[in-house]
């Protein structure tokens, strides 16, 4: 079976779809309210590119942490021992 695509007239493009998309926006939000609009679009994709690139910067750290070889295992961290405590008559 083979598989269909659909033909676009030369000339004819995806731009009429964002074309669509802004009417139908324009409309619905009106005129007034399109610069609150647009700046939380904006917002949101800042936010989620921000997101998106300190979780990679996490995963390249984490992958190059796991490349590099550990300490010496000779060296040992100091042993912290309590402290010498007597227990204290508490008065009511």
């Amino acid at each position: 079976m083979g598989r269909e695509e659909l033909s676009v007239p030369i000339g004819l493009g995806h731009w009429w779809i964002i074309l669509l998309v802004l009417a139908i926006v324009l409309i619905v939000y009106g005129p007034g309210k399109l610069p609150e609009v647009g700046g939380a679009i904006g917002k949101g994709i800042r936010e989620f590119r921000k997101a998106s690139s300190d979780l990679t910067d996490e995963i390249k750290r984490g992958a190059s942490q796991e490349t590099t070889p550990p300490a010496s295992s000779e060296s040992k961290p100091a042993e912290s021992k309590p402290a010498d405590t007597k227990p204290t008559d508490i008065q009511t």
